[in-house]
């Protein structure tokens, strides 16, 4: 996925939006490269069950890594309706991948107005670049 095409959350998940062929909304979500790169090295992977119904802003999973143990948000209301299995096995596809083989869950989207709050590709590296300089 080309990650100039997506949108972002505050809280360093990436979203990409499809319309399936019955006119549903799917949301794609993945964590971001800076949060990754934050993480460190990936020890662990939690995703949520296919059918949990889960609100925008609420954890949908957490990783692990050696230094700290971070939610995963969603960034919309929705049922999940896939879960990535290979990248929990294979953590190493989220580290060298996460805008592609490092999705982490797709969701059926049913409160598209969620989608509006979402920052885009600018906004999100202008925070990011604001979150280094802090630390």
């Amino acid at each position: 996925m080309n990650p100039d095409e997506l949108k972002y959350t505050k809280t360093h998940e990436w979203v990409a939006i499809e319309k399936t062929g019955d006119g549903k909304t799917l949301a794609i979500v993945g964590i971001t490269d800076f949060a990754i790169q934050s993480l460190a090295d990936l020890v662990f992977l939690e995703l949520p069950p296919v059918g949990k119904e889960i609100q925008a802003g609420e954890p949908l999973g957490q990783v692990e890594s050696v230094k700290a143990v971070s939610d995963v948000y969603s960034p919309v209301t929705g049922r999940v309706v896939e879960v990535n299995s290979q990248v929990v096995e294979r953590l190493e596809d989220l580290t060298a991948d996460p805008f592609g083989r490092g999705w982490l869950v797709k969701l059926e989207v049913t409160n598209p107005a969620n989608l509006a709050g979402l920052l885009d590709r600018t906004s999100y590296q202008a925070q990011c670049a604001a979150e280094a300089e802090e630390h």
